[in-house]
This record gives C-alpha cells, structure tokens and sequence, in this order.
C-alpha cells in the first residue's frame, strides 16, 4: 500500500507541471480550472491517504513482521497480559502483548509485540502462552515482534537452545532433541517425588518405549515439569519421545509448548 502511494505521488507531481503551465499562459477566464487540475487533486487528497495506510499495515503485525524485526534473532516470549491499542482492522484488534522474553545467550527482558489479532484467537494468547518472538539486540525500547514467518524447525532450534541457556535441559537432552530418533513410548507409571528444582515439582516416571526395530526398552526417569505437562505424562497415556541411538540412559518426552 505504501508503494502504491509513492507511485501516485510521482504521477501526481508529473501532472502538477503541466497544470501549472497551464494556468500561466491560458487566456481563458479562470485558467486554473482545466483538465490537469486532476494532479494537485490527487497530491491534496488521495496520496496522503495512502501513504498514511502504509504506516499503518507496516506498524502491524502479520504474516510477516515489521521491516526492522525481519531477520532479526529469535527468542521466546511468555505472555503476561495483553491490552487492546484502539485500532481494529477488519474486525481484528490491534493488541499490545506483554511478554517475559528469554533470549538464545541467556538474557531475558520485557517486551511488547503490537498485533492485529483474529476474534478467534484471542482466547489462545492468554498469560502463560509461549510464543516465538523477532527481537533487535541492543534495543532499549522492549519492541519485540511474533515471529509468524520462521519456520517450525527454527522455532523449535530456538526453544531448545533458550531452555539450555535457563538451565532447564543439559548439554546431553539439547544433543538428543537435536538429533535423537523419534518414536513412541507409553506411560507406565507416574508419580510426584515431593522434590522441587526451580519452580517446577519433580515427577518420576517410567516409559516403554518402541526401539526402530519394534522391540521395547523400559527406563524410569525423574525431572522437574510444569503443572501445565503433568496431565500429559500420566498412565497410560502414548507420548512422543526422543533418545540418541545406542545411548538408552536418557529419554525426552515431548510436549507441546503451550500444554
């Protein structure tokens, strides 16, 4: 939108000098009323117009983010809370997202991502929700933009390497989540040990889980998991999970992030 504005602009001025060729040398009674008039009309009113839009859309998020945060790193946003900005385009809210951010080196900050959120999603992005976030190394301001446009693998590389960082995973589970086999494996049991690392109770488990070949392996494991994971590692249940091939000590369950 903001192109097309500039290019009426330039077609707008184009057409300014002959109109004003015109009005200097017409004999007719009001020179300045002719067929070119149509370019300071359009300079006047049409090209503000449209040059304002272009703010606009570049100001909002949505498929893509806003030219500064493209190519920008990625980190991991908790979101806090979220207020609307007034603006709505097509029924669609203009929001300020609050977000706890946690960056690849280990920093973390508050952020806000300004959004143009569907009625239908609002629901979705409550306090707690994980989000991907585009953020400017060195910004003072907390601007931070929802990383729509990475792909899910760059996504998940940034999870895995923030959690590192936190020290919620070590080196070993980063290498398996990085480049363990993917497969299967049920819930046999599952208990709390009363322990707690962090902010998060230690739960002891044990899996079954499915070999490559189709043969099985049990191994019982105890970490730290937030109440939200609970509900999904409990008897019974099947589970995704990751181990390094010829290495059966350690196993990862994958949950969703916003469990």
């Amino acid at each position: 939108m903001k192109y097309i504005g500039w290019i009426t602009c330039a077609i707008a001025l184009a057409l300014c000098v002959p109109y004003v060729l015109t009005g200097l040398t017409s004999e007719e009674p009001m020179p300045w009323l002719n067929g070119w008039m149509v370019g300071p009309l359009l300079l006047v009113f049409f090209v503000p117009s449209m040059l304002s839009m272009g703010r606009l859309l570049d100001g909002v998020s949505g498929s893509r983010p806003p030219k500064e945060f493209r190519d920008a790193p990625i980190g991991i946003g908790t979101v806090v809370g979220m207020e609307r900005t007034g603006l709505t385009v097509n029924d669609a809210p203009q929001m300020d997202i609050l977000l706890d951010v946690d960056t690849l080196d280990g920093q973390s900050f508050r952020g806000v991502a300004r959004q143009l959120v569907d009625l239908s999603e609002l629901a979705l992005i409550r306090p707690g929700t994980v989000l991907p976030v585009r953020y400017r190394p060195g910004s003072t301001d907390g601007r931070v933009a929802i990383a729509a446009d990475a792909p899910p693998e760059e996504m998940q590389e940034a999870m895995n390497r923030v959690r590192l960082a936190k020290g919620e995973i070590t080196p070993k589970q980063l290498r398996i989540a990085e480049n363990g086999f993917e497969t299967r494996a049920v819930v046999l049991t599952s208990r709390p040990t009363g322990e707690i690392r962090g902010q998060h109770a230690v739960i002891a488990y044990t899996l079954r889980v499915t070999r490559p070949d189709g043969s099985t392996f049990d191994i019982e494991q105890a970490k730290p998991m937030p109440p939200s994971v609970v509900p999904h590692v409990q008897p019974g249940m099947v589970v995704r999970a990751q181990y390094l091939p010829h290495d059966e000590s350690e196993v990862l369950v994958i949950t969703p992030a916003n469990a």
